[in-house]
């Protein structure tokens, strides 16, 4: 039971990480305003999961029997990852950095949650519920602060490009909890982390490739626009997902997601500390109940441990000798 626990627990910090890892795109982004969302989902992506398979290559060699046997789950993941950096960039591009990432890192607990209930037949916990219902309870009111800060500053969006983001960020959540269940379904099946995520991430990289092409000639035109793009390759996507491999291989894909809600908590504390945003007082009430919701679903849990039956065995033997 110790063994579960801590096993849990270290699962659970490498998604916690992998969530602040994410959380500094969007600040990075503003580095590189030229940039189109395509290309930075693309970029980020797509040279991020093609650098997890070449870093994974001796393991998926290895492994390349049990992938063959779960294709399906395999394609599915891929599918997945190629078509959420898409979704997930242009949703904050069209309704705003705030409801684009609210939308779609809060959706993608439930999705997942939905998944796990359809395909595995898993049953949501009351502890998952209470998290989950904290943490949303936190974006929302994150995203409604955000959403009156941008609109008092720079007047409202139009309302077709805020829907439209909408949807996009709820296709985004759902590819996001897609390929999360992907890879841990790979994971619990006998696929080790790195081979997991390395082949759902490369494959899922060489779709975007021609999306790359298409859209990411801007990334060239600067030091800065290019350094952007390494930095979103390299740390968020590559070693955050590396991390976030290592967590779904000791946590469910529901609660890594709903862990991952961290995300726009942190997105928005940097969006004050470096770009200069302000943050009304709702905002900071979202941000706790964000790490409410982490503290929920992190704390250790306090099981009754049985006593070996080699412990009743003295009472036994007064009886037998009585």
């Amino acid at each position: 039971m110790t063994r579960v626990a801590g096993s849990a627990g270290v699962g659970s910090l490498c998604v916690l990480i992998a969530s602040i890892l994410w959380g500094t795109t969007g600040t990075a982004a503003t580095f590189a305003p030229a940039v189109g969302p395509l290309a930075i989902g693309a970029a980020a992506m797509g040279l991020g999961g093609l650098l997890q398979a070449l870093i994974a290559a001796p393991r998926i060699a290895r492994e390349a029997s049990g992938l063959r046997a779960q294709r399906g789950v395999v394609v599915l993941g891929a599918l997945a990852v190629g078509a959420y950096p898409l979704a997930f960039y242009t949703s904050m591009h069209l309704a705003g950095v705030a409801a684009g990432t609210v939308v779609s890192i809060g959706s993608a607990p439930l999705a997942s949650a939905l998944v796990e209930r359809v395909v595995d037949g898993r049953r949501l916990t009351r502890r998952w519920m209470t998290g989950a219902a904290l943490g949303l309870t936190g974006t929302v009111l994150l995203c409604v602060a955000e959403a009156t800060q941008s609109h008092s500053a720079s007047g409202a969006r139009s309302a077709g490009s805020t829907v439209l983001g909408v949807g996009l960020g709820l296709v985004a959540g759902f590819t996001y909890a897609l390929y999360s269940w992907a890879a841990h379904r790979l994971i619990s099946r006998g696929v080790t982390s790195g081979a997991a995520m390395g082949t759902v991430f490369g494959i899922g990289g060489l779709m975007l490739l021609p999306v790359l092409v298409a859209t990411g000639a801007p990334l060239l035109d600067s030091w800065s626009n290019a350094g952007v793009g390494a930095y979103m390759a390299l740390v968020p996507m590559f070693l955050g997902y590396v991390l976030f491999g290592w967590g779904l291989a000791h946590v469910p894909a529901s609660t890594a997601t709903t862990l991952s809600l961290l995300e726009p908590a942190v997105a928005a504390v940097l969006a004050v500390l470096v770009v200069g945003e302000r943050l009304p007082v709702l905002g900071w009430a979202g941000i706790g109940l964000v790490v409410g919701c982490l503290a929920v679903l992190t704390a250790p849990i306090r099981t009754a441990i049985k006593k070996p039956a080699v412990a009743q065995a003295p009472a036994e033997v007064t009886a037998r000798a009585s």
